[in-house]
């Protein structure tokens, strides 16, 4: 691991990272007590993922149990079996390539048309700032807010976000509170443009596609919570990736840049199950009740160095998205947002002039990060 990334881990949890790489180098699983079993081998953790009848988004220690307090019962993160396959399906029209591309085209261009010309013009540009504004304006377009109110939307989000901690399942009753108050300024616009029927809304593409109110308002709460504060941490990541490699992006190797950062830094570091049925993995007994806890980003990340020229490795393929029925369905906009930002800069070569890491956050990354075209 590059110096900088290390920081970067140590910063957004210096008890916790420690703990879990202790835990992933003294075994593919481990039962831990008050944490769950720990999956840290990509081949058992697919397994986990591909096995919806033993390891559910359901139940105790789920996400299910950390987020339907918040977001309701109809949420993609939450659910399991038939009712799970019927709201997908309908959700399946929704982040179509096209349908994505014009999305960001709208919301994008102003922004990314900014950072060229400061880039172009010499001025020193926070990259992470930068990121935040893009994952800002996608949630606006996504609930119905004015695009001037890009700071308040991604605001919300991440203080729902930071209220989560791996040793805790749930959030406490007084969070919860707090968490749908955040939410509701973030999906009273997306419930008006439900309500309104206007295809050219996110919303209102929802009605469209079939999905009740209650579903496309638990919807819109899902996409904003796992959508923004990730990308946020990964695109300046992968930049200082690049540059303390001395990587180059160019249009011919972006498919495997992004690819092997996403693999290198798996911006979703850990994902959730509940133990429905007796079972075991690699080994180790578990039981109904259990929490499992896959350490994506041990998994992915193994012990290979960061290097896009490598051939990619089957086992840990798009990992970070998930395997199996719960596949992560926002990657194609996800993709097009990086895409967008890694085109912008490619006009030039840049450096980094000065870095922050991010202390105490969810998903580790830089709070600061400092650029400029030489």
């Amino acid at each position: 691991m590059t110096a900088w990334e290390e920081r970067v881990q140590t910063g957004a949890h210096p008890v916790a990272y420690r703990m879990m790489r202790l835990i992933a180098n003294s075994g593919p699983v481990r039962r831990v007590p008050r944490v769950g079993v720990v999956v840290s081998d990509p081949v058992l953790a697919r397994g986990v993922l591909m096995d919806s009848d033993t390891f559910t988004k359901t139940g105790p220690g789920s996400p299910a149990d950390l987020w339907t307090p918040v977001l309701g019962p109809s949420v993609l993160l939450n659910m399991e079996g038939d009712a799970h396959s019927r709201l997908r399906r309908k959700l399946s029209g929704l982040f179509t390539p096209g349908y994505v591309r014009d999305l960001c085209e709208r919301v994008l261009t102003l922004p990314l048309a900014h950072l060229r010309e400061d880039l172009a013009a010499g001025r020193e540009v926070d990259l992470v700032q930068v990121v935040r504004d893009c994952a800002g304006a996608v949630i606006c377009e996504l609930v119905g807010l004015p695009a001037d109110r890009v700071a308040e939307a991604y605001a919300r989000g991440t203080a729902i976000t930071s209220m989560v901690r791996l040793g805790r399942p749930r959030l406490t009753d007084r969070q919860i509170r707090h968490a749908r108050t955040e939410l509701g300024g973030l999906t009273e616009p997306a419930i008006r443009a439900y309500r309104s029927g206007d295809p050219a809304t996110v919303p209102g593409r929802m009605r469209e596609l079939g999905l009740t109110e209650e579903e496309a308002h638990g919807a819109v709460g899902a996409f904003v919570l796992t959508g923004t504060e990730t990308l946020v941490s990964y695109l300046p990541r992968l930049v200082a990736l690049c540059h303390d490699t001395g990587v180059s992006i160019t249009e011919s190797n972006l498919d495997s840049v992004v690819a092997e950062g996403l693999r290198y830094t798996v911006p979703s570091p850990v994902m959730l199950r509940s133990v429905v049925r007796d079972g075991s993995v690699g080994g180790v007994a578990v039981r109904a009740g259990d929490r499992v806890v896959i350490a994506t980003l041990f998994c992915a990340r193994g012990r290979s160095p960061f290097d896009p020229s490598q051939p990619a490795d089957p086992d840990v393929r798009q990992l970070w998205f998930g395997a199996g029925t719960h596949f992560c369905l926002g990657a194609p906009l996800a993709r097009a947002e990086i895409d967008g930002v890694l085109r912008a800069l490619m006009a030039g070569r840049v450096e980094i002039t000065s870095r922050t890491v991010a202390r105490r956050v969810l998903i580790p990354g830089y709070s600061r990060l400092m650029i400029r075209s030489v």
